[in-house]
């Protein structure tokens, strides 16, 4: 074979050679490249000799330099520059950033990895195991070995509790059902740990304030069988009599305007206020004393337990209105074994200003910016109320798509009004560590889209929200309120009606008087989770109260309020998110969303805003934002310039997307998206719209690659998709894998969708 340039070869051998590693060891050094651990086979099974040199190998120190079909290309890096004088700059950043030091042979202190094995297979149960640590030389480079002989495995054949007559020996005694220590199970002393903290946690709830796992004693007792071991659980003869101790809340003392920077509570002796079984010292008067009979759950008399105390301190956080917490309790006196508890509160500023600016961007395409004035008031009926008033201006643009040109223009306001509690005529009540809110919401928007129309929404909501942990929140909108009417419509739009009868709608004036509730469920904020999920259903009812008391059941002669015909409908979506996380720095993203809305009673038609639309940047990315569906309903045929009517009352919609870390702030993502929108009833206006039991086979499918820039305080997100499957097609021509042709200028114009986006799509 003739090579006409040799230079890229002599490259490749100089790179090969230069990411060896080696060139630069010291010399009487040499590069350590790993080890290999060696269970020799014994009575255990492979399975625990394979699951045991597993766990061995995430113990053994240093890591070596990580290698890649033989080459090291950190070693490359680093050994670039040799010397590298300032702390920034480009070759700092290619020897430290993308390089690494060589790790060598010196650095492996083989006699302490011994150790840690050896100390790892006896706390799992092999008091009788053998190890030995060595290091092969290969060239200038060395790996260590080490070999394991397990022998047998002892197994717990007894656990004993604590046998005395003392109180907290009885209530110890009162654990034993639900023991991580189990008979016949293998010996463990990260399982032995386990269950001190678990006995510790348990004594906590039954009033042992002082007590700490530290106290409990676990003696091994190798003797009694052969291979099987006695757990002798006691407690420690130095325990503290304190420790030993159940204690009950005596009296609680509150201090609302608690000052952080001086003495202030000997100074509030005489500012004190009882209020049922609440000390509550505060000279100024800031807070009615109800709010922290809801918000703290100790009462006078009750046993001390650490839920309470820690559900406690959660609700006074989570009330919005303190800047600091602190909390502590004490003994009252030596013998009666009674806790007072202690509650100093610094209150936040009471009022302010914030003015925001936001970057946004929506599923249509529309990217733009918000400017936001906001005034609070963080204590307005001296009961922790939070009273916000904001107003807002903005403006979105399509940078490319159908509606380009066709910008949107917002403003409006907002007022809210939170109450840390529930404001009902029944009595309801929540005990976990999250207080619950009722709010009142007025708030007003004008939006005016460039040579289109405008619109002018009115709403007003009454509810609840309130969260049973940190995984599960409710939020209950008991009245929700919306009324929507138009102006200033433009000849073009009114052209594209006389075309495009349905985009009637959209300007038509709406009056929507119901309720909405949704449930949410979520661990996404647990890390270091194999898997995380998440699940939010919805369900809006409106209009059935109005028809109730109106009497409308027809909707070719709908009643009116306000001269208006009320929209009548239930609408129900669920929305399930999983995410697979490989390792932390790869994850398999999934997403499936389930809607259905069904018009009756007073209407034939879910209101426009209350439709489903699929497409778009955190959606289908494929197509264009509503440009997908109805059914087969070819949109893109119709002689509309903008904003397609491409609305269901059915939605489905899959999504999945591998996301992996390319570089610090980069990462990368390749998906796939389907799903599709249906009307549920016949539309002479949109042939081949309605749902049918062939849906499956009007799936729009896309796909594509794309990156994500963290800058912590913001993700920018872009994405470059093109269609595989466009339902709009004749069946048996939907798939277009075929006619894919990036080199194809036509194929790209017609294809290819960039999207531009803050945030992840799901």
């Amino acid at each position: 074979m003739k090579i006409n340039n040799p230079t890229p070869l002599l490259f490749l051998i100089a790179l090969f050679y230069g990411c060896s590693g080696t060139r630069h060891i010291p010399e009487g050094d040499l590069l350590y490249i790993g080890h290999t651990i060696k269970v020799e086979k014994g009575n255990e099974s492979k399975k625990t000799r394979k699951k045991i040199a597993s766990n061995l190998d995430d113990l053994i120190r240093p890591i070596p330099n990580k290698s890649f079909l033989g080459m090291r290309p950190s070693l490359f890096f680093y050994n670039i520059f040799n010397n590298v004088k300032k702390d920034k700059g480009f070759k700092h950043w290619v020897k430290y950033k993308l390089g690494r030091a060589p790790v060598l042979m010196s650095k492996v202190d083989l006699e302490y990895n011994r150790q840690v094995i050896q100390n790892y297979v006896e706390n799992n149960g092999f008091f009788n195991a053998g190890s030995k640590a060595d290091s092969l030389r290969k060239g200038k480079k060395a790996e260590a070995e080490y070999n394991v002989k397990l022998n047998n495995q002892y197994k717990i054949k007894a656990v004993v509790f604590p046998k005395d007559t003392s109180v907290l020996a009885k209530e110890i005694n009162k654990l034993k059902e639900n023991s991580f220590l189990k008979i016949g199970k293998p010996y463990n002393l990260d399982l032995i740990k386990k269950e001190r903290n678990r006995i510790d946690s348990k004594l906590k709830e039954r009033g042992f304030y002082y007590f700490n796992e530290d106290y409990i004693l676990t003696q091994v007792d190798s003797t009694v069988a052969k291979h099987e071991v006695n757990l002798l659980l006691k407690i420690k003869k130095e325990t503290p009599q304190k420790a030993k101790k159940q204690y009950k809340i005596n009296d609680v003392f509150v201090y609302p305007s608690f000052n952080l920077k001086k003495d202030t509570i000997a100074n509030r002796k005489a500012d004190t206020l009882n209020y049922q079984d609440l000390t509550i010292i505060d000279n100024k008067t800031v807070f009615k004393p109800f709010i922290f009979k809801k918000t703290l759950l100790f009462n006078k008399g009750d046993l001390y337990n650490r839920t309470t105390h820690n559900l406690s301190l959660n609700r006074l956080i989570t009330l919005g209105t303190f800047k600091f917490v602190k909390n502590e309790f004490k003994v009252t006196n030596s013998t009666n074994q009674q806790l007072d508890a202690y509650y100093y509160l610094t209150p936040s500023q009471k009022k302010s200003i914030q003015i925001e600016t936001l970057a946004k961007t929506n599923s249509a395409n529309y990217s733009g910016g918000e400017l936001n004035i906001n005034w609070s008031n963080r204590n307005t009926f001296k009961g922790a109320e939070l009273l916000k008033i904001s107003a807002f201006s903005g403006l979105e643009v399509q940078v490319s798509g159908q509606n380009k040109g066709f910008n949107v223009y917002r403003f409006g306001g907002n007022a809210n009004l939170i109450w840390p509690r529930f404001i009902s005529p029944f009595r309801m009540s929540s005990g976990s560590a999250f207080v619950p809110n009722t709010t009142a919401s007025l708030g007003y928007e004008h939006q005016k889209r460039t040579k289109l129309y405008a619109l002018q929404t009115f709403n007003g909501l009454f509810g609840y929200t309130w969260k049973e942990n940190e995984r599960k929140e409710h939020n209950l909108n008991v009245l929700n309120m919306a009324y929507t009417s138009s102006s200033n419509i433009s000849s073009l739009y009114k052209s594209q009606i006389t075309e495009s009868p349905s985009l009637q709608k959209i300007i038509d004036k709406q009056f929507i008087l119901g309720s909405t509730y949704a449930y949410t469920y979520s661990n996404t904020m647990l890390k270091n989770r194999k898997t995380n999920t998440y699940f939010k259903g919805s369900l809006d009812l409106s209009g059935n109260l109005s028809s109730l008391i109106l009497g409308a059941n027809d909707s070719d002669n709908p009643k009116s309020i306000l001269g208006v015909p009320f929209s009548q409908y239930a609408k129900v979506e669920a929305e399930f998110r999983y995410y697979y996380n490989f390792d932390k720095e790869t994850t398999l993203a999934n997403r499936i969303i389930v809607g259905a809305g069904m018009p009756y009673g007073n209407s034939k038609d879910l209101p426009f805003i209350k439709q489903f639309f699929i497409g778009g940047t955190s959606s289908i990315r494929a197509f264009q934002a509503r440009s997908i569906g109805p059914g087969s309903y070819n949109g893109t045929a119709t002689s509309s310039a903008f904003l397609p009517d491409q609305s269901g009352d059915l939605k489905l919609e899959l999504n999945t997307e591998l996301r992996t870390k390319l570089y610090h702030f980069v990462k990368g993502a390749v998906f796939v998206d389907a799903g599709n929108i249906w009307l549920i009833n016949k539309n002479n206006e949109k042939s081949r719209a309605q749902f049918s039991g062939d849906f499956l086979k009007e799936l729009a499918v896309g796909t594509g690659i794309g990156l994500r820039f963290d800058f912590n305080f913001l993700i920018l997100r872009t994405d470059l998709a093109f269609p595989i499957r466009k339902p709009y097609l004749p069946e048996g021509n939907r798939w277009v894998i075929d006619g894919i042709n990036f080199g194809d200028s036509t194929w790209r114009n017609e294809n290819l969708i960039f999207n531009l986006a803050i945030g992840y799509p799901f």
